[in-house]
């Protein structure tokens, strides 16, 4: 339903053309490689591979792509790791259809889109702080791209054996990652990554 919404957003605009859809963050990583938008608009809670992550692995194969991150998420944390990944715009699902139609035209100028008050979340946050690069959960950046992959999996309820087949891995690699997952992270069980999971807003309940 969100898609179809979006999607019509999108339809309404002059000169438009919505040129794909995708269900998980994985499938958004292939499309976008397939299809080469000029612009991706992500969720940021997505099964597979979070918003975040699919970010980051979409720049990677197109640098020059703009993203748009769509979230219901309004924290100062969440603001921090949209740009960290690399995300030139940042809108609530709270927030109506013209923010999103200002948000598309603003990327496809290549000129960075936050609204009102994400604006103001950061502003507040540099004149409280100094600074809006505080790292707030050292330990998810001590984690490799594909550790956080396997994090999110795992968090989601599947075993090593499905992450293994999820990923295109051995079995010994799945589990060699949970493992190193574990060690960095000081956890000992799975729900504690649980947990991790959700508070880094690489899962939802």
């Amino acid at each position: 339903m969100v898609r179809r919404g979006i999607r019509a957003v999108m339809e309404a605009q002059s000169g438009w053309e919505v040129c794909g859809e995708a269900p998980t963050g994985r499938g958004a990583v292939e499309k976008a490689k397939q299809l080469k938008p000029d612009l991706v608009i992500l969720d940021i809670s997505m099964p597979d591979l979070n918003g975040l992550e699919a970010t980051r692995q979409i720049l990677k194969a197109i640098p020059k792509i703009e993203i748009l991150i769509l979230t219901i998420h309004e924290s100062e944390q969440v603001e921090r790791e949209v740009l960290a990944a690399g995300a030139h715009g940042y809108i609530l699902k709270s927030d109506d259809g013209q923010d999103l139609v200002a948000a598309v035209e603003s990327l496809r100028r290549h000129r960075p889109f936050f609204t009102t008050r994400v604006t103001k979340m950061v502003l507040e946050n540099y004149l409280r702080t100094g600074t809006h690069s505080q790292e707030v959960d050292p330990g998810r950046s001590s984690l490799t791209p594909r550790e956080r992959e396997v994090a999110q999996l795992l968090a989601e309820g599947n075993s090593n054996k499905e992450v293994a087949a999820m990923l295109g891995i051995s079995f010994k690699t799945a589990e060699s990652h949970r493992a190193n997952i574990m060690r960095k992270l000081s956890f000992h069980s799975l729900s504690e990554l649980v947990h991790y999971a959700i508070r880094n807003n690489m899962v939802e309940l």
